[in-house]
């Protein structure tokens, strides 16, 4: 699907228009090397405007992507690729991000012990150099959902969790692949959307792309 590709891509330019090592460790880890251009977009959309979680982070991913197109590349070195990506959790309706604080950071986990919640990715893949017929670049974006369910666990547990400093930085206030994880009792869906970044969904996406030519 992308591996074969691995080599040509690696010659291009690929900016991934976000700051976490999560999303960068999983390119890495198929032999993608990536430019990283964290965005500079606010995220600051307002929730109510949407029809569902993850229609809120793709919209979050494609800002992000088109602030990190938009900056001033020089002639030689125009990205070929810019991808962005947006996570969150989602509880019985309710979109949880990054925590703010440690108490923040207590009340999300506490509502997500011994329940089932959703995880969203938004995706957004811009090729800068082509243009449709109304100017606009070609950007192509998708979400990709995963279920978790935790387990039951202490609130001792849940401060010994946010002691290790690992819930900031991260929607919904863990990490699956870190100390968390011994918390999860059941997946269903891609692992690696809830690291934040759905790699089956994107490596398909971009195989299409090279099917089409949009990418060389």
């Amino acid at each position: 699907m992308i591996l074969e590709h691995v080599h040509r891509l690696s010659n291009q330019r690929i900016v991934l228009a976000s700051a976490s090592p999560r999303r960068k460790e999983i390119f890495q880890n198929i032999g993608l090397r990536i430019k990283v251009v964290p965005s500079l977009f606010e995220e600051n959309l307002d929730k109510s405007q949407f029809s569902s979680a993850a229609a809120y982070a793709q919209e979050t991913a494609l800002q992000k992507a088109r602030e990190v197109s938009n900056r001033a590349w020089t002639p030689n070195n125009i990205p070929h690729l810019v991808i962005g990506a947006d996570t969150v959790v989602e509880l019985q309706g309710s979109i949880l991000e990054k925590p703010k604080d440690a108490a923040n950071a207590e009340a999300m986990l506490s509502s997500l012990i011994g329940q089932r919640h959703a995880v969203h990715t938004g995706v957004a893949i811009i090729i800068p150099s082509v243009t449709g017929k109304d100017g606009e670049l070609f950007t192509r974006s998708f979400t990709s959902t995963t279920s978790v369910e935790f387990d039951k666990v202490s609130l001792s547990e849940i401060r010994a969790y946010i002691d290790t400093g690992e819930p900031f930085g991260k929607a919904g206030a863990y990490g699956i692949q870190g100390p968390a994880g011994a918390w999860v009792k059941r997946i269903e869906g891609c692992y690696f959307n809830v690291m934040g970044f759905p790699l089956h969904d994107f490596a398909a996406e971009v195989a299409a792309l090279l099917q089409c030519g949009h990418l060389q």
